[in-house]
């Protein structure tokens, strides 16, 4: 073989892997910046960053199969006179708020057109457009399956309602910045 032909297949294979790890960057980042701090849980849970940019992947076909759908003006009057609802009953009874704030969250995903069957899936459908704020979720769960055994404090009680709401309020946005939703 000819040095020319050598140094031009030397010169293909470094160009393919050159465009091999562009594309494996590029990928990267749209999945970070998709998912934002969820990201980084899924490859500190996952094993390796490659099983979790997998899941993520699945995560990402599964959302685009979902029928998710934005809520008339009407709708999300609704559903926050009902958010009002629950914060006022919390004065009264913080424990059974916190489980309304649980209830209304997931009809206002199922509305949505999330599947609510389990918390691990919710968990993992939201977190396509939602990761910003699943962490709050994932705290306000914690502290919900806890309440019926009355191990929480008022306190924990009050912090699971500021996390349900941060749920809630990007829920009921649309996904948008507040303020900006469409009519």
């Amino acid at each position: 073989m000819s040095t020319g032909i050598s140094i031009a297949i030397v010169v293909v294979v470094v160009l393919v892997a050159l465009a091999l790890v562009l594309w494996l960057a590029i990928r990267r980042r749209h999945l970070r910046d998709r998912f934002g701090p969820e990201y980084e849980r899924a490859v500190e849970t996952g094993g390796s960053r490659m099983a979790a940019e997998r899941d993520l992947r699945a995560r990402e076909q599964r959302h685009d199969d979902l029928d998710v759908k934005s809520l008339t003006p009407t709708a999300r009057q609704q559903y926050a006179q009902q958010w009002n609802g629950v914060q006022e009953h919390f004065v009264d009874s913080p424990d059974e708020a916190v489980g309304e704030a649980d209830q209304l969250v997931t009809r206002l995903m199922r509305e949505r057109g999330y599947p609510t069957e389990g918390y691990e899936q919710q968990v993992k459908d939201l977190s396509v457009e939602h990761g910003r704020t699943l962490e709050h979720y994932r705290a306000a769960h914690e502290v919900n399956t806890r309440t019926s055994g009355r191990r929480t404090t008022t306190e924990e009680l009050r912090g699971a309602m500021v996390h349900y709401r941060a749920l809630f309020d990007d829920l009921l946005s649309n996904g948008e910045e507040p303020g900006t939703q469409r009519a």
